[in-house]
């Protein structure tokens, strides 16, 4: 079930410190992912634990999820997982974490939060300023990934992402996974959900060009 939380609440306004790289992972030089709107994290901790030769970190909007999945990233002495608490667009906007972003490989946004009224289109994660700063601060090559089960979501993030020159988007069928974040192809809850339920799941892959 969906969990609706206002993301221009001015509750997320003030931007919690990340430390660096280097403080929060055991080695700072594997390559990094980020998946915005990580919920629990169990996706995460199921690609930590496959996949030690990658540091993954997760920005999560609701607190009390974050508080949880950071005791556990604790007790299970996990030194390639870290979680962030609050609005993904403010925390990569602030100055603070610029260098978050500068050392990511990839992103990905795995069935967002799909805000079906039309006034409530801008409180989708993915928006054209925030496409706009990510343009401005990855690196050439860093790879945007989207997952989601509504089509018209699907659509209106497609269209954004494309709409930026800075982005090109990469077949699914000519995309090698087994050098990506996620080479063994983990699936979060909802993605099992939504196979189970035989419905369709609609994915695009883009790099920053």
């Amino acid at each position: 079930m969906r969990q609706h939380v206002n993301p221009l609440s001015s509750n997320f306004n003030q931007v919690e410190r990340i430390p660096s790289l280097s403080e929060i992972y055991g080695n700072s030089k594997l390559n990094l992912h980020l998946d915005i709107g990580c919920a629990a994290g169990e996706f995460l901790f199921d690609l930590a634990l496959q996949n030690t030769s990658w540091n993954y970190m997760g920005i999560e909007i609701r607190e009390k999820l974050v508080k949880n999945a950071k005791l556990k990233v604790i007790e299970r002495e996990i030194n390639n997982l870290y979680f962030v608490f609050g609005n993904a667009n403010n925390i990569l906007n602030d100055d603070q974490s610029k260098f978050i972003v500068k050392s990511l490989k990839s992103i990905s946004f795995n069935f967002p939060d799909p805000w079906f009224k039309k006034r409530h289109y801008k409180r989708r994660v993915i928006q054209p300023e925030f496409i706009k700063t990510l343009s401005n601060s990855l690196r050439t090559g860093t790879l945007i990934f989207i997952k989601t089960d509504v089509r018209d979501l699907f659509d209106y993030m497609n269209c954004t992402i494309s709409s930026n020159v800075s982005f090109k988007t990469i077949d699914k069928k000519d995309f090698n996974y087994s050098e990506s974040f996620n080479p063994n192809k983990v699936k979060t809850n909802r993605e099992k959900y939504v196979l189970v339920n035989q419905l369709d799941i609609f994915e695009g892959i883009y790099i920053k060009i």
